[in-house]
């Protein structure tokens, strides 16, 4: 199929209507509402079994899997505008934090993934040696990551790394939604939310998602003259300009440096930091709605976590079964517990906001952290996705390596070191964090 503009078309309006239908689900279905299901996921799950991948009987393109990509960089191109600036120590730590538990699990959980399919699986079943790399490919990286590392061993004579990846992507992705929506709910019962109440106190409209007349606000102030230029046309230019720039950068930097495949949304971070900065200085910055660009954003958000819902591909290989289960059963249960118990005693105010979405990003993708985060802080009081965008920009380049290097590693037989060395420097960070005082005591009751 030949993309057109008519395609994107199709695609917008289907999962637009998808919306639709999901935002009428959660305002009458009670079972819905006990959940805190939004119906950005609603929509995608009902894209996913009524389009090309189950059903076929929604004509959802192929390039509908693409759409997510793209709106997770104008996510990320909004936050430089909107986020308000922590300065000093507690701002530094706040980001320091997340760094230390983001890259720490990610190094552990390509040690103990890989270790586990090295030294024990690729013992009892044939499979390869690199075999427990699907695991941290597929939790942490997502399908994207997935298909970039079965590329890369696919080089290697090992066809098999794609589909197993793909496999451990789309797991992950179920068991993002799935565990992550009961842990809220399990969270809210107990107080640990800071921003959710248990459910049976909860205000009509946030159980809903409708808001009475007398609540509703606005949506951001108008800087222009319609005459001239409409001031939400301002807004959505700048944001699409400041995407534009992010893939200019990513695909600069590939040019120059192919192994250094930066990803586009934090490349439009990045570049949003620098426009922000000039809006600032030349007083451009005023005519900027902070409303209206985190409506925006929202907006996006709902489309990302749709789009990349709907678009799972769901390839499972039963040759590998039994290992492949082990080995994804396994990585859940280990990730569950560094996830929650890390965050827990990491994090001295919105623990659980960042922890569910660290869940959702260890296990699944970008869409699932920001949809679980969603759920637990509606109106992103917890400041998890400006600590997160912060950090991610030393994250990255460790991820790439780990992508780039590990195929080569376990070809030059290497394998064994390379695990060791992430299992080294994922542990050397969680130290880090212990030697800065960053971890706190937990309550005896």
């Amino acid at each position: 199929m030949n993309f057109t503009p008519w395609t994107l078309l199709i695609d917008i309006g289907l999962i637009s209507a998808l919306l639709l239908l999901g935002k009428l689900i959660r305002a009458k279905v009670k079972f819905i509402q006990r959940l805190f299901i939004p119906p950005s996921l609603l929509a995608g799950f009902a894209g996913l079994v009524l389009g090309p991948e189950v059903l076929g009987w929604l004509p959802l393109s192929a390039y509908s899997g693409t759409y997510a990509s793209i709106l997770i960089a104008l996510v990320f191109s909004a936050l430089p505008f909107t986020s308000k600036r922590r300065k000093g120590t507690k701002a530094g730590d706040a980001v320091g934090k997340m760094w230390a538990y983001s890259q720490g699990g990610m190094l552990l959980q390509w040690a103990l993934g890989g270790m586990l399919g090295f030294y024990v699986l690729a013992k009892i079943w044939d499979v390869t040696p690199a075999f427990g790399l699907a695991l941290p490919a597929g939790f942490c990286g997502g399908h994207g990551t997935a298909a970039a590392i079965g590329e890369a061993f696919a080089k290697y004579g090992v066809e098999t790394m794609t589909t197993l990846a793909m496999t451990s992507a789309t797991v992950g992705i179920i068991a993002a939604v799935i565990v992550g929506i009961w842990r809220i709910k399990w969270a809210t019962l107990r107080g640990q939310s800071a921003f959710l109440d248990k459910y049976e106190e909860l205000p009509e409209e946030l159980r809903t998602g409708i808001l009475p007349k007398e609540k509703r606000g606005n949506m951001g102030e108008s800087s222009f003259s319609a005459i001239s230029l409409d001031s939400m046309t301002f807004n959505v230019g700048v944001l699409a300009f400041t995407c534009l720039c992010g893939y200019g950068i990513s695909k600069l930097i590939a040019h120059f440096f192919p192994a250094l495949m930066l990803p586009v949304f934090s490349c439009a971070f990045i570049a949003g930091l620098g426009i922000n900065g000039l809006f600032k200085k030349r007083k451009i910055k005023e005519y900027l709605s902070d409303n209206t660009l985190n409506h925006l954003s929202a907006t996006f958000t709902d489309y990302l976590v749709a789009f990349g819902v709907a678009s799972i591909r769901l390839e499972i290989v039963a040759r590998c079964w039994v290992p492949l289960t082990i080995l994804l059963a396994t990585g859940l249960a280990l990730t569950y517990l560094y996830v929650f118990r890390v965050g827990r005693r990491m994090f001295r105010s919105c623990w659980f906001e960042k922890s569910i979405f660290t869940w959702g990003w260890f296990t699944g993708t970008m869409a699932m952290s920001i949809a679980l985060l969603r759920i637990a802080d509606s109106e992103s009081k917890s400041g998890v996705m400006d600590d997160y965008a912060f950090a991610y920009i030393y994250i990255a380049p460790v991820e790439i390596a780990l992508i780039t290097f590990a195929p080569v590693a376990f070809f030059q037989d290497f394998g064994p070191h390379f695990l060791a060395l992430c299992l080294v420097a994922g542990a050397g960070i969680i130290g880090f964090a212990g030697i800065k005082g960053w971890f706190k005591k937990l309550a005896t009751h």
